[in-house]
């Protein structure tokens, strides 16, 4: 059973990213986005629009994993000028069938994997809304995170994250750097969407609210970084082919790739 945690503003959040889980048939974004044409803005803003991002259970539930796949969705849907916000009901009931974690009684309350998660998402869906792929990305490269949110209106994280981060108003490596209370997973891991950024920094989701992160905060304390694709997105409010993305190839692609192996799974 994960445990609570109270931050400095009073709020009482879970935790729930697993160790991070890998596939050697998962797909790279970076043998789609090299010849892309503009490069990535030197800033991004696609939250502006949301008018309210819920806490989907975040309080009492170690379901950041699927609250992020519900904030991605709202994000997208809110841009595409059709708003949809995945319930309480809907973000649960994805967690369960991914983890079996029961609502009725809170047992096996005890996170997820993301990689777990994206599967699900494209082959069975998250209230009502099925991604069509996604794509690793290197999260120590500015570019690629930039790419993933210029290209596809977000990035999801998983970060490792430290202690000292239950009380900073803005997410930054520590004084004292990555020892002690800065340790990476010294708090534990959690799951959360890059929605915007700038020169200074990042702007995530996480617990219902926007927080900003510093790139050296991403840099220390990420461990898992993907792009993810929504019909969503593409159909109404970009082209992804216009900019130089190769969508064709990664189609292609996702043709050969089967369910996720046993090894995968386990």
């Amino acid at each position: 059973m994960l445990e609570r945690h109270t931050l400095a503003d009073g709020r009482v959040v879970k935790l729930g990213k697993r160790p991070a889980k890998h596939d050697s048939r998962t797909l790279q974004l970076a043998k789609y986005t090299a010849k892309v044409t503009p490069a990535p803005p030197v800033h991004e803003d696609w939250e502006k629009k949301v008018a309210k991002w819920p806490m989907m259970k975040n309080d009492t539930v170690g379901d950041c994993t699927c609250a992020c796949a519900g904030h991605m969705i709202e994000q997208w849907t809110t841009y595409a000028k059709d708003p949809v916000t995945p319930t309480d009901q809907q973000v649960i009931a994805a967690y369960s069938a991914i983890t079996g974690y029961d609502p009725v009684t809170g047992n096996h309350d005890d996170g997820a994997a993301i990689l777990d998660v994206l599967n699900y998402w494209r082959n069975t869906g998250v209230g009502g809304h099925q991604i069509k792929a996604f794509a690793t990305l290197d999260p120590s490269s500015h570019t690629e995170v930039e790419d993933s949110v210029f290209l596809f209106g977000n990035c999801y994280l998983g970060v490792q994250l430290p202690v000292s981060a239950q009380h900073q108003t803005v997410w930054a490596v520590p004084p004292g750097g990555t020892h002690g209370p800065g340790a990476p997973g010294s708090w534990g891991g959690h799951a959360i969407p890059v929605v915007a950024y700038d020169r200074r920094g990042l702007t995530v989701v996480t617990w219902g609210a926007l927080k900003r992160m510093t790139w050296g905060f991403l840099y220390a304390y990420c461990d898992e970084a993907y792009a993810v694709l929504s019909q969503d997105w593409i159909s109404q409010t970009t082209d992804l082919a216009a900019s130089g993305f190769d969508l064709a190839a990664l189609e292609k692609d996702l043709q050969q790739i089967a369910q996720p192996s046993a090894a995968a799974r386990a």
